[in-house]
Parts: structure tokens; C-alpha cells; sequence
């Protein structure tokens, strides 16, 4: 299941970040990186699909 919320994050990064967290803080970050530059959106949502367990949701 990460490989598809990584490639959901390559090409949508707030997408694969909310699959991943939910709407909370990490994925309001994600939204702000992805305006301020694709690169930073993409590197950010990877970390936290990477980092982030599938049941360590936040809200």
C-alpha cells in the first residue's frame, strides 16, 4: 500500500500525504510546500508516508 501512496505523492503530493495522515497538520504543510514549489511538496509527502506508520493516524 505505500507504493501506491508514493506514487500518489509524486504525482499529487497532498493526495498521497492525506491517504497516508488524514487532514491535519502534516497535510496542511504538504499543501503549503506544493504551492511554494512541487519539489519540496513531493520530498515532504515522501518522508512522512516513509516515516509515518499506517496506524499512527493524526487528526
Amino acid at each position: 500500500m505505500d507504493l501506491i501512496r508514493i506514487i500518489l505523492a509524486i504525482i499529487l503530493p497532498p493526495l498521497g500525504v492525506f491517504f497516508q495522515v488524514g487532514i491535519g497538520k502534516h497535510f496542511w504543510i504538504n499543501i503549503l510546500l506544493t504551492l511554494l514549489g512541487y519539489i519540496p511538496g513531493i520530498v515532504h509527502a515522501i518522508w512522512i508516508i516513509a516515516r509515518v506508520g499506517p496506524d499512527s493516524r493524526t487528526a
